[in-house]
């Protein structure tokens, strides 16, 4: 069970198709940044629908995004690092 911590947005960076070639459906996704910003197009909404999805929840309130990602799971820094102790391993793209 790998934590998949994506922060640039496909926009800026392959990292989050990169990662998508390499997860595994026990894996989990947390997007920071501005890979928030993926998830306000139809295309990403359906990419990621397969897997367990969350968000950095400051990232989506510094963007004014907290309505439009409503439906996705919101968590803090303190959620964070209990993701990453409730995961093997932890990868940053």
């Amino acid at each position: 069970m790998i934590l998949h911590h994506i922060q640039s947005s496909p926009m800026q960076s392959s990292a989050l198709k990169t990662c998508l070639r390499y997860i595994d459906p026990s894996d989990t996704i947390l997007l920071s940044g501005n890979a928030v910003n993926c998830l306000l197009t139809q295309e990403w909404q359906q990419r990621l629908s397969p897997y367990t999805l969350m968000l950095l929840a400051d990232d989506v309130i510094a963007r004014g995004l907290q309505a439009r990602l409503s439906a996705y799971k919101h968590i803090d820094y303190s959620d964070f690092v209990e993701q990453t102790l409730t995961h093997k391993k932890v990868i940053s793209w």
